[in-house]
C-alpha cells in the first residue's frame, strides 16, 4: 500500500457522509472560481460584455485545469478529480498556475476590467503558494478558494456578505469529514486562501 493512500473500508459513511460529499462537490474550486469569474466580470463591466470578460478568464482560470483533472482521472493518471494524494498535485497545480498566468496576460492585453484582472492575478498568486505548500504538505485547496471566494465577495459587495461566514466551517468540516484532510489543513487553506484574496485582490481592485 503506497503511502497516504486511503483504505476504502475505514471511510466514514451515513447521512452526515452524503451531506459532506454534497457539500465538497458544490464548492469544488472549479465550481467556485467559475462562478466567482463570471460574476465578478459582470459586475465589473456590466452587461453582456462583462458576462464575455468573466467567461474568458474562467477559461483559463478553471476550464483548462479542469479539463486536465478529468482527463487524468479517465486515463489513470490521478486517483480522483479532487487529487486525494499529495504526491499527484505538482502538475495539475503547475498547469493551473501557467493556464492563469497565460490568462492574465491576455486580459492584460485586450483591456480587460479593473477588478477582474485584480481576481485572476490573486488566482495566480494562491496557485504559486498552493504549488509550494503541496510539495511537503496537503494544505486543503477547497478551503483556500472557499476562503478567498469569501473575501472577494465581502470586499465587492461590502459586509452584507458577513452572514454567509459560517459557510465556510461548512466546507471545512466536509473534508474533515470525508478523511481528506485534516483540521490543520483546512485552517491553514483557509488562512492562506483568505489572506491572499485580501492583500491581492483588496490592493488591486
Amino acid at each position: 500500500m503506497w503511502r497516504g493512500r486511503r483504505d476504502p473500508s475505514r471511510r466514514p459513511t451515513g447521512a452526515a457522509t452524503r451531506v459532506a460529499r454534497w457539500v465538497t462537490e458544490v464548492t469544488a474550486p472549479a465550481v467556485l472560481v467559475t462562478g466567482l469569474t463570471v460574476l465578478i466580470g459582470w459586475h465589473g463591466a456590466g452587461g453582456l460584455r462583462g458576462l464575455g470578460w468573466g467567461l474568458l478568464a474562467t477559461v483559463f482560470a478553471a476550464g483548462v485545469p479542469c479539463a486536465y483533472i478529468l482527463g487524468g482521472v479517465r486515463r489513470g493518471r490521478l486517483t480522483d478529480r479532487h487529487i486525494g494524494r499529495r504526491e499527484q498535485r505538482r502538475v495539475p497545480l503547475l498547469l493551473g498556475l501557467a493556464s492563469a498566468a497565460a490568462g492574465l496576460a491576455l486580459l492584460v492585453l485586450l483591456g480587460a476590467p479593473r477588478a477582474l484582472l485584480a481576481l485572476v492575478t490573486a488566482g495566480v498568486v494562491g496557485l504559486v503558494v498552493a504549488v509550494s505548500v503541496s510539495h511537503w504538505w496537503k494544505m486543503s485547496i477547497h478551503a483556500a478558494v472557499a476562503a478567498g471566494t469569501l473575501v472577494v465577495l465581502m470586499l465587492t459587495f461590502g459586509p452584507r456578505l458577513l452572514p454567509a461566514v459560517p459557510l465556510l466551517g461548512l466546507v471545512g468540516w466536509s473534508r474533515v469529514r470525508l478523511r481528506d484532510h485534516t483540521v490543520a489543513q483546512v485552517v491553514v487553506g483557509a488562512l492562506v486562501g483568505g489572506l491572499v484574496a485580501g492583500l491581492v485582490f483588496g490592493t488591486l481592485s
